[in-house]
This record gives structure tokens, sequence and C-alpha cells, in this order.
């Protein structure tokens, strides 16, 4: 089907409205940070979480917008370490709000303006970038969960 969808190796978790889009070499924690934030959901540390999409995702630009969207063949499941590829609900089509890039440790402390903006099909969305593992769940729900001092 061509319908102007690209697929990228990562991973999209709906958040309340909006999707965070998570991207990162093999072996980053993509799937593992998507369930952390389900799991964040499930305990109301933020709003509603819904898989959207696990190891490969669908993307376009639309209007101005970005939409993301599970690859087919893997609708639905997300890979849990320690127990393999599990079935979950997941949400077949979302807007995505900002977008995750895991990396080596050591994200700067406090990051230029010009690296918190990504073009993502030629759409402009605020970046995040946190170092691969558990560090990036806190760093992201920080960022859900505060403002900047400029807002």
């Amino acid at each position: 089907m061509n319908d102007g969808m690209t697929t990228h190796h990562s991973s999209a978790v709906l958040i309340g409205s909006k999707a965070v889009l998570i991207r990162g070499p093999s072996g980053a924690g993509k799937s593992s940070l998507a369930w952390g934030l389900i799991a964040a959901g499930r305990q109301g540390l933020i709003p509603f979480a819904l898989l959207v999409g696990d190891d490969r995702v669908e993307l376009a630009a639309m209007h101005g917008r970005l939409l993301v969207r599970p690859a087919q063949s893997l609708a639905g499941l997300l890979e849990i370490s320690g127990l393999g590829i599990r079935k979950l609900t997941f949400e077949p089509v979302a807007q995505v709000r900002f977008v995750v890039d895991l990396g080596p440790p050591g994200p700067e402390r406090l990051p230029k303006p010009e690296a918190a903006t990504v073009m993502v099909e030629s759409i402009p969305l605020p970046r995040l970038a946190v170092a691969s593992g558990d560090a990036a769940l806190p760093v992201i729900l920080a960022f859900l969960r505060t403002q900047t001092a400029g807002d």
C-alpha cells in the first residue's frame, strides 16, 4: 500500500492524545522504554498510555503533522526483556508530539536550544536526547510533568 508512509526502526507510545516516537540503535532500549511508559500510564504517573508500535513503525507527514502507526506485521506486539514477545492492546494511528533519541550515557546537562528540535519527514518536532537504559524513563517523565523556566 503506497499511502505516503515510510517504515522506520523505532517504537511509539500514545500518551494522552499524542505519541512519543522512540528512536535509537538496536539494543538501545526502545522496547523497554515503551513498556516503561505504558506501565507509568497504568500507575497514574502520566496520562493514559498505549502502545502504537514496537521495533518498526510507519511515519507520514500529513497537513503539517507527523502520523505514526505500527508496521502491519508487528501490530500489537511488544518485546519485554525476560518475557519475549507479548501481545498488547494498541492504537492503530497517532499524531507524534515529540521524539526521544536514545544514545550513549552522558547527554548534555543543559542541551543547546538547537538540539531540542528535530525534523522528521519534514515536520519539526521537540526532541529529547537521553541515555539508553533505565536512565531514559525518569527524564521523559520529568519532561511530561514539568515546564521549562520560560513557559
